[in-house]
């Protein structure tokens, strides 16, 4: 899969978040999309994800046949989307069957993370880590080239993290991408990064309201 962003526009509540944002990504490729809170990160997660469309600007998907950009990609984002009633491989058992082309048993997948142990445990008895844990599992269950993870460190202690930092390289070296918005480096050392901020001050109508509020500590 390559990837293509063409001058990506964002508007949210009528204020123009950022604009003329491109970059290309290549099979085995990552990119971490930096900047400080309120900047976009996250918006710009979701119009790559079709959650959001953009105000301007295109994406382009190659090599992946009839498939569209969303039917391509995993999101792990800052809500775990998990149901608390379902045990674990309940959860992951319930992303393979619907998400389908399956890939490592959900068992397996949680192993990998380190929570083989609590496979059989409701979801809602877990800690934040063990469910940020399982929400990444289901990266495992299903082949999608394409991984959007939302500050996927958020929780985890250090061991977890170079489980995670592990996955992700793994998955690059089997020709997926990984696009991640972080305040942490995530152990991917080939990593380029995209910083939101310089598609904000220097190209986005920020300034044509007299009256515009900072809202930089808001998360957006």
């Amino acid at each position: 899969m390559r990837l293509i962003a063409e001058d990506l526009a964002c508007r949210r509540s009528g204020r123009r978040i950022f604009a003329g944002l491109s970059f290309t990504l290549e099979a085995g490729e990552a990119l971490t999309v930096t900047g400080r809170n309120g900047v976009g990160k996250s918006s710009l997660l979701a119009i790559l994800a079709g959650r959001l469309r953009p105000e301007a600007g295109r994406l382009i998907a190659e090599n992946v046949g009839e498939r569209t950009i969303p039917e391509c990609l995993h999101v792990v984002g800052h809500r775990d989307g998990l149901k608390g009633a379902l045990t674990a491989q309940e959860n992951l058992s319930f992303a393979r069957d619907l998400l389908g082309d399956a890939d490592l048993e959900p068992r397996a997948a949680l192993a990998r993370l380190g929570l083989a142990h609590a496979a059989g445990l409701p979801v809602a008895y877990l800690s934040a880590g063990q469910r940020r844990r399982v929400a990444l599992a289901r990266l495992l269950v299903c082949r999608r080239p394409l991984w959007l993870l939302d500050e996927p460190t958020a929780a985890l202690d250090v061991a977890s993290q170079d489980a995670l930092a592990g996955l992700m390289r793994a998955h690059l070296s089997d020709g997926g991408l990984v696009i991640a918005a972080t305040h942490q480096a995530l152990g991917l050392e080939s990593a380029r990064e995209l910083s939101v901020e310089a598609f904000r001050t220097s190209r986005a109508d920020l300034a044509a309201d007299p009256f515009q509020v900072d809202s930089s500590a808001e998360a957006v």
